[in-house]
């Protein structure tokens, strides 16, 4: 399989096209969390704190992907 991630120092970038699907579509997500939940508080303080635990959810799926479709060496 080819892989969809390349490690860069500390980030993976992708380097397929379903690789660039994938990192679009989480940061597509997590913007229209953040917009949603922001159009239910008045504060940028609590839409920042309530958007957070969505935004470490999203961001643990995205990297345990890239890390396993990374073009690591696997022994």
């Amino acid at each position: 399989m080819r892989p969809l991630f390349r490690k860069s120092g500390w980030i993976y970038l992708p380097v397929s096209f379903t690789g660039w699907i994938i990192t679009i579509f989480y940061a597509g997500i997590s913007l229209a969390t953040l917009v949603w939940i922001d159009n239910i508080y008045n504060s940028l303080f609590h839409s920042l704190v309530r958007f957070f635990p969505y935004f470490i959810g999203y961001t643990v799926i995205w990297f345990w992907i890239a890390v396993n479709t990374s073009s690591r060496n696997k022994e």
